[in-house]
């Protein structure tokens, strides 16, 4: 892996951090219901953002501004398009970050795995427990695909 594709790849998932970050935001804002799940379920995606930044500062690659403005920029489309699809805590609105959220735990397990699996091949990645980063992206997966299904069962209900 060169270091710009190292580089590349490291900053596309830190701003897939940034959008569930902001995702989650605006979720616990306007599902009080689900605040007991989601609040600890941000802490722990902040601490796995955290992590993703330093571990680039480690292996010497610098934030992108494109793309923290472009994961911006993602989250304010998506809300305009949650806006347009329901109404604030509707049940598709809420499928539908669920989804999302879904979709980019998946990526970040992907990113641990990728990560360990490379890491042999580049000695500019350090070493940190992975194996322990995937674990917590799987529980928190699993934890997100438990309310995702039951929103399903709302959303799509005839």
């Amino acid at each position: 892996m060169s270091r710009e594709h190292l580089a590349t790849y490291l900053n596309d998932h830190l701003a897939g951090a940034n959008l569930a970050v902001e995702l989650l935001d605006h979720f616990i804002a306007e599902d009080a219901a689900e605040a007991s799940i989601l609040v600890p379920l941000r802490k722990e995606i902040e601490e796995d953002r955290q992590e993703l930044k330093a571990l680039m500062a480690t292996a010497g690659v610098a934030e992108s501004r494109l793309r923290k403005a472009s994961s911006w920029l993602a989250g304010q489309l998506s809300e305009v398009k949650f806006n347009a699809d329901d109404d604030p805590n509707g049940p598709m609105r809420r499928f539908e970050r669920l989804e999302a959220l879904s979709i980019g735990i998946e990526g970040k397990l992907a990113l641990w795995r990728a990560l360990d699996k490379a890491r042999g091949q580049n000695a500019a990645l350090p070493s940190v427990d992975y194996v322990k980063l995937q674990e917590r992206a799987s529980n928190q997966r699993s934890r997100v695909e438990t309310l995702r299904l039951q929103a399903a069962c709302t959303a799509l209900a005839t």
